[in-house]
């Protein structure tokens, strides 16, 4: 099954002071989705985009969000967040007290699920919740912080992941990768399994280029 090659620019390395004019351009660019960071201090050691930002991107674009809650127990803190539908919502293994509940009340908010995966969580948690899931995001840096390095092996989980997908009998659960998703590394990423790219300084707000050059140069990374 061929799954359609999606970007989802990382709006926490978006220019703030133009980011009307940036939606714009990721419109007409035919984006198909906006990753929000959204951090608490605690799961990650950072904190990032929050409740507020997430209903006024509602309102400012009509392209679907790709929500990250890298934060503990987000079983309690679901009702917090603007979930429409066709938005996805990714939250944590490790951070999930009773993760199939938190799944179908993603689902029953109207959105789709992803489960993340850090770099050193085992592929098989997936297991007991496939049939609760949209996608898998797999981490390619430990998540936290913008411009890190790509750490190599998660290349092969990415191939793991699609294969025990596949083997399973869910071909639709789509993977998304995030971390160090430069030009390069998005061919590989791709090559590897993945249909989804999270895409900041590395290639999409990369200094050298256009927005609109970044993002031609990314389908053309994944096609």
């Amino acid at each position: 099954m061929e799954l359609k090659k999606q970007i989802s620019p990382s709006l926490m390395c978006a220019d703030f002071l133009n980011l009307g004019d940036e939606l714009k351009k990721l419109e007409d660019g035919g984006i198909e989705y906006l990753h929000i960071d959204i951090m608490d201090g605690v799961f990650v050691q950072n904190y990032t985009l929050g409740t507020d930002f997430i209903k006024k991107l509602h309102k400012a674009t009509k392209i679907p969000l790709d929500i990250h809650l890298m934060i503990t127990n987000p079983e309690t803190k679901l009702d917090w967040f603007e979930i429409c539908e066709g938005d996805y919502v990714a939250v944590h293994y490790e951070a999930c007290t009773h993760l199939q509940a938190v799944l179908q009340t993603i689902k029953r908010k109207g959105g789709k699920t992803m489960l993340a995966l850090n770099p050193g969580t085992p592929l098989c948690v997936l297991e007991e919740v496939l049939p609760d899931l949209d996608a898998v995001l797999v981490m390619t840096v430990n998540p936290g912080f913008a411009g890190q390095k790509l750490i190599p092996q998660t290349l092969d989980k990415i191939t793991r992941c699609r294969k025990l997908l596949d083997d399973a009998g869910y071909p639709g659960i789509e993977i998304e990768c995030d971390g160090n998703v430069s030009f390069e590394n998005a061919r590989k990423m791709s090559d590897a399994g993945a249909n989804i790219f999270v895409a900041g300084t590395s290639s999409l707000y990369a200094k050298d280029g256009s927005l609109e050059d970044n993002i031609a140069k990314m389908r053309d990374a994944i096609k």
